[in-house]
């Protein structure tokens, strides 16, 4: 009986009897692995500790009944892509009124607001906003290039290898299967590595990509949300 290697040998074997070429690709692939795992390693991290803090900003913005009111007590939240969007729109706000940071509650909650600043304020967070969703989107085009080209290298490495064993099968003479095989085998572990690449990586970016965007839809409501307090506390004395 004749003894057939395990698929993990299979593959160190085949990776052996490759060309230089097919061998090359194959570490490039292993490279472009590492750098796929390692952004969507870094972004999950990063995306765990926004979510984190969004939620504690919004609880914590809803809960009070004047929209700069954590803006003038310095309440931090530093991860949290929303909270900078609000500095810059309570920003705008204060520059509308003639005020500083230094302004007590009392005396901001006094201040009337234009339709000119309030679309100044609208502006001025629409800006903050897109700043920082092309801030979360960061890595996120390497993940992608790593699913998208995978399997073109893989294949390619394939092709490549294919021909090289025909060619051989030409020089040498010898037409058998035996004489191609190993040749055959070698250029098709190309694409096997392609794929066990591209498949985890596709996985990766697709939540990875779910998140972004309800963190974008999120924002985008927050916007409309603290629009429509400053609207109603520039409309709505006591």
């Amino acid at each position: 009986m004749l003894w057939t290697p395990t698929p993990p040998l299979a593959l160190v074997s085949s990776f052996l009897d490759s060309t230089g070429i097919g061998q090359g690709i194959v570490v490039s692939l292993v490279l472009m692995s590492i750098v796929g795992w390692t952004a969507m390693a870094f972004r999950w991290g990063m995306y765990h500790k926004v979510r984190q803090e969004t939620r504690r900003f919004y609880k914590a913005f809803r809960h009070e009944t004047h929209p700069m009111a954590l803006f003038l007590r310095q309440q931090r939240f530093q991860d949290c892509p929303a909270y900078k969007v609000y500095l810059r729109a309570c920003g705008a706000a204060l520059r509308a009124m003639y005020l500083d940071e230094s302004s007590p509650l009392d005396v901001v909650g006094t201040q009337t607001l234009s339709p000119a600043d309030l679309l100044a304020i609208r502006d001025a967070a629409e800006r903050q906003l897109a700043e920082e969703v092309l801030l979360l989107e960061n890595d996120m085009p390497i993940i992608a290039t790593v699913t998208t080209a995978a399997p073109f290298l893989g294949l390619l490495g394939t092709v490549w290898g294919v021909m090289d064993a025909f060619g051989g099968m030409a020089v040498t003479g010898n037409p058998t299967l035996s004489a191609v095989a190993p040749g055959i085998s070698a250029a098709l572990l190309t694409t096997v590595v392609g794929l066990l690449v591209a498949i985890p990586s596709l996985v990766g970016y697709n939540l990875l990509n779910d998140i972004l965007r309800k963190e974008t839809v999120g924002m985008d409501n927050f916007v409309q949300e603290l629009l429509g307090e400053f609207h109603f506390t520039a409309n709505h004395r006591d």
